[in-house]
């Protein structure tokens, strides 16, 4: 079922032209002749008319069923009419958000996790959302979620490996991902997503203080690993320096025990206290 256009015309031309039929019904009705059959028919139908008048606010539509029957929207905004008869609805075409809860669910690597979202989100098409679905809000809300626990269980909660798109690390291909899933379950209700991105994101109380730990030594071992690099450029450059500059002649045993010294100093966690030696050259 697809959204089509309602039949409605603008309120206050019908107005005018109700009124003075109602005035030409009332006057056929006082001035019949000895048959008000006629006019009389004429003023119940013209008074009935009456109840065809409607009021669409700005980012609202109207839709209208006859007898079961889906007979079209009237997005037009302002005082409206149509057939009286048409039953009619009111359904909000603004864009509204929905957040979920925190869901406790696994990532890919079988963690723990707590996640939430937020989705941005409007009417696109209003027949499939009145006739599709029962409830189109809480259907959004439902698949939204659902949506969620699927996307979060294809990635890992962090980084592990180099080109490896995790949940914390890329919050832009994961929103993208979460966007489009949640958007192929809502197509068959008439609602279009806007914008969907993860609001929470955390490990589960269980296992939060061994994964800190874990980042903690990630962190620890990445940021030796640069102080390890540097401490060789600048030995390597130390010793080229001395032999370049002809400062002193140093032979393997005494260049491998420089290395080891400056290594020391320049990785070590604390300060090194320097111990002089006045008795010889070495």
């Amino acid at each position: 079922m697809k959204e089509k256009k309602g039949i409605s015309i603008n309120g206050y031309i019908a107005f005018v032209v109700l009124l003075v039929l109602q005035l030409v019904s009332v006057y056929g009705l006082l001035d019949n002749n000895g048959a008000p059959i006629l006019p009389l028919i004429f003023t119940i139908v013209v008074a009935a008319c009456w109840g065809g008048f409607f009021i669409i606010q700005p980012n609202q539509a109207m839709v209208m069923t006859f007898f079961g029957s889906y007979v079209g929207t009237v997005k037009a905004n302002g005082l409206q009419w149509t057939i009286p008869f048409f039953i009619r609805k009111n359904i909000s075409l603004r864009i509204r958000n929905f957040e979920s809860g925190q869901l406790k669910v696994n990532d890919n690597h079988g963690n723990p996790i707590e996640i939430a979202a937020v989705v941005v989100w409007a009417v696109d098409d209003t027949a499939e959302a009145m006739f599709q679905v029962d409830d189109y809000e809480s259907y959004v809300s439902i698949q939204s979620e659902a949506a969620l626990r699927n996307m979060a269980t294809t990635y890992p909660y962090d980084l592990h490996e180099g080109d490896e798109v995790a949940l914390r690390s890329h919050p832009k291909e994961v929103s993208e991902s979460l966007e489009k899933e949640i958007q192929q379950r809502l197509d068959k209700a008439g609602v279009h997503v806007l914008e969907a991105r993860i609001s929470h994101l955390a490990y589960a109380p269980e296992i939060a203080s061994a994964m800190l730990q874990r980042q903690q030594a990630s962190a620890i071992i990445a940021a030796r690993g640069k102080i390890v690099e540097g401490a060789v450029g600048m030995v390597e450059t130390a010793l080229s320096r001395l032999s370049e500059k002809e400062i002193v002649e140093l032979d393997e045993e005494r260049k491998a025990a420089m290395v080891s010294n400056l290594l020391v100093v320049l990785c070590g966690d604390h300060s090194t206290q320097p111990v002089i030696n006045a008795g010889s050259l070495y």
